[in-house]
């Protein structure tokens, strides 16, 4: 029997939120699934891609992750691994540096044996590159073979790469997909095979509420998939519904039955009642003790009523708010989400955006449009700044969304990170 952790969507590097602290919860909930793997004395660590979050890690990233990699290896137990769409680079991977040092190995189409299991590795393939691949693995005799790949898969939610075809054209017949790239863990059979995702070790996003955690597969007579869960940072949601006469007291009254302390603080409010600054509620919450608090108000409230508070400490909070502003229709506002949202990759930001637009217009063509009112105020707002201030389009600048376009076919030399450090690829 081959028993074998089953992670992924580390996000190694990913300062989410702007905080500090954050960065180094990705980091320890990587080490936290190391030490199981040695208290567990499991046969190997499978990692189904984007150990970083960015291709361009800084040095602390690198070294943090070596150090858990040389725990690893003490204790003699084999990483192997694929490359996915957040850390991919044109020329050779971050991977590959831990393979040189021989505290990974990088999967690919030549098996690498673990007990009685073979393992093969695709790495992140873009959709446009899919339908020239032939699916071609080199034989083996092991009892059993599973297939390591990141992407978006049918039959589960947003997948847009069958594993049914993958699974059919491949010249092996492989018992297990074991996936990465959705933060959601799940699994199902397919082709008569186990396809699984083991889900993120962190929260990447306000919207994956559930536990992280990571699979343990032991491949036998038969493949059998169990899921741990890991201790991650306290994630605090409140959702709140006002009433007519409700406002700012009912929401901070909700925020304050929870123990805020070092917590990241989600709030949702929807319903009716009076308008509501988001950045008083904030405030409340970090006053009680929290490391990071954000607040969404989703009623559909006219720019005019809604009162703005707005820190210029934090560019992208002042980005924000100036889009709740715009008074956008919430199909806008999730595109506009997708551009921006650190969670997608450069790579990933045309194809997501694109299936997105599509699925909104097929469901309802008037999704994307604002009222004629709102029209009409953006309108005379933005000539009235432009006329004093210029925008940055005017300048000969580039747009958010045509930024992430150009990231994702453009591979930029290694540069010194916004923290000031520079990364491995000036020392290679």
């Amino acid at each position: 029997m081959t028993r074998v952790i089953h992670t992924g969507d580390t996000h190694i590097g990913y300062q989410q939120y702007h905080v500090p602290e954050r960065r180094r919860d990705f980091l320890a909930a990587f080490r936290q699934v190391v030490d199981d793997a040695i208290e567990d004395d499991v046969d190997a660590v499978v990692h189904a891609g984007d150990l970083f979050h960015d291709r361009r890690p800084t040095l602390t990233d690198i070294l943090g992750t070596l150090e858990v990699l040389e725990t690893l290896d003490d204790a003699g137990i084999p990483f192997l691994a694929v490359v996915g769409n957040h850390e991919a680079k044109r020329d050779a991977q971050w991977l590959d540096l831990y393979a040189s040092l021989g505290l990974a190995t990088r999967l690919s189409a030549e098996p690498t044996v673990v007990g009685d299991t073979a393992f093969y590795g695709l790495d992140f393939v873009p959709r446009s590159q899919r339908d020239d691949l032939e699916y071609e693995f080199e034989p083996t005799d092991a009892a059993n073979a599973a297939l390591v790949t990141h992407g978006l898969f049918q039959p589960f939610d947003y997948g847009d790469w069958d594993a049914g075809e993958v699974l059919q054209e491949s010249s092996v017949a492989f018992d297990a997909m074991l996936l990465g790239d959705n933060h959601a863990p799940g699994k199902q059979q397919v082709e008569g095979a186990w396809v699984t995702y083991c889900g993120s070790t962190e929260r990447a996003s306000a919207s994956e509420r559930d536990d992280r955690g990571y699979n343990i597969v032991a491949f036998d007579d038969e493949v059998r998939i169990t899921r741990r869960g890991l201790e991650t940072r306290e994630f605090v949601f409140v959702d709140v519904e006002l009433d007519s006469e409700e406002g700012a007291e009912r929401v901070r009254s909700r925020v304050g039955q929870h123990d805020l302390e070092d917590a990241v603080v989600v709030v949702s409010i929807d319903g009716d009642g009076d308008p509501i600054a988001p950045a008083s509620i904030e405030e409340y919450a970090l006053d009680a003790g929290a490391l990071v608090a954000r607040v969404t108000d989703h009623r559909e409230l006219a720019a005019e009523d809604r009162e703005t508070s707005v820190s210029f400490a934090d560019p992208d909070d002042a980005v924000t708010e100036r889009v709740r502003e715009l008074g956008l229709s919430g199909a806008a506002r999730d595109i506009d989400e997708t551009v921006r949202a650190s969670k997608v990759a450069d790579s990933n930001v045309a194809d997501t955006v694109e299936r997105r637009v599509r699925e909104v217009v097929e469901s309802d063509p008037d999704a994307l449009t604002a009222s004629a009112e709102q029209t009409e105020e953006t309108t005379e707002s933005t000539a009235d700044e432009d006329a004093t201030e210029g925008t940055a389009e005017a300048d000969g600048g580039e747009s958010a969304a045509s930024s992430a376009a150009e990231s994702a076919t453009t591979d930029d030399e290694p540069t010194a990170q916004s923290d000031g450090q520079a990364n491995m690829g000036e020392f290679l």
